[in-house]
């Protein structure tokens, strides 16, 4: 079994950061890209940031420069540090990793959601 456990939502106000963390557990050969994506009420999934193995990156074009993806493979976790934090950016953030074990294939896991909320 695999499991991925979020933390650090919550609220803050306008222009204040917050740094989110997820972390995997179980048992677990190798992790590929990891990522963090949201979803606002009556709004799709989005990607917010991803982070491959080898630590390229990539980031929506709404967060760039404000949000930084980091992860520690020792740890099996990812990071979202999150800056000057807007109203828009008020969300549920999933985190997600491909994630293989032994005698299977790579396959995606996803946290439960941590909420962020950003009073204007």
């Amino acid at each position: 079994q695999v499991q991925l456990v979020e933390s650090g939502g919550g609220l803050v106000q306008a222009g204040g950061s917050l740094r989110l963390s997820c972390a995997a557990s179980g048992t677990i050969f190798s992790i590929n890209t990891m990522g963090w994506y949201r979803q606002a009420p009556g709004k799709q999934r989005e990607m917010v940031a991803r982070i491959t193995k080898d630590s390229s990156t990539n980031y929506a074009d709404s967060v760039k420069g404000r949000f930084t993806i980091s992860r520690d493979n020792a740890k099996n976790t990812v990071y979202l540090q999150m800056n000057s934090l807007k109203p828009e950016d008020t969300a549920v953030y999933y985190c997600t990793q491909e994630i293989l074990r032994a005698w299977s294939s790579p396959r995606d896991y996803w946290g439960q959601g941590t909420q962020v909320t950003v009073s204007s």
